[in-house]
């Protein structure tokens, strides 16, 4: 039976916790959030990442056995999106990201897919990619490099033609892509506006 954690006054720090630093008190209770099923209300985000700054490198191993490097992607738009086939609303985006990234391909737009599904649901996962027009990818663990732990899904992270950060998915209230949001966020990179 799991153990649901306690209630406790704004600022105290769950037992057990030896490093009181705010940073490492913030990773560690959001590990506790995910492991008690998300009731926690919103865990840490990744603290280096800066819009118009380097997009931190992102390497997405496709089901079909290839290595994407966002590095290797300069010169295009990308999106590196971040869902599962049990979840609700990313299996709403998905379609729209797929059919929006399959119009805009011959303006450099390029989506990475990364699944958070275990390895077991892999025939699930490719049943999904099978629909898709990107390459998808298992994750292979909660934590996306300097992304930060993926706590909430669907999220997604756009990255310029110059390989700079243009959307962080942690500051976006409505995460889950949508015609107007794509129009909003990626139409203006596509045209070569910032």
């Amino acid at each position: 039976m799991a153990r649901q954690p306690e209630s406790r006054g704004a600022g105290t720090p769950p037992q057990g916790l030896a490093d009181p630093s705010r940073r490492t008190l913030i990773r560690r209770v959001a590990g506790l959030g995910m492991a008690a099923g998300g009731l926690l209300a919103q865990p840490a985000r990744a603290d280096a990442l800066r819009l118009g700054q380097p997009a931190p490198p992102l390497v997405l191993h496709t089901l079909d056995g290839r290595d994407i490097a966002t590095r290797d992607l300069l010169g295009q738009v990308v999106i590196a999106t971040f869902w599962a086939t049990w979840c609700g609303p990313c299996r709403e985006e998905l379609p729209i990201l797929s059919a929006y990234a399959k119009r805009h391909a011959a303006q450099g737009l390029q989506v990475l897919g990364f699944s958070l599904d275990a390895p077991a649901d892999l025939p699930k996962v490719r049943d999904v990619a099978a629909t898709l027009s990107f390459p998808i990818g298992l994750l292979g663990s909660a934590y996306a490099g300097a992304y930060g732990r993926v706590w909430r899904i669907p999220v997604s992270f756009t990255i310029d033609r110059a390989g700079k950060l243009a959307d962080n998915g942690w500051d976006d209230e409505q995460p889950a892509w949508s015609e107007a949001r794509l129009r909003r966020v990626v139409a203006p990179l596509l045209a070569g506006k910032a």
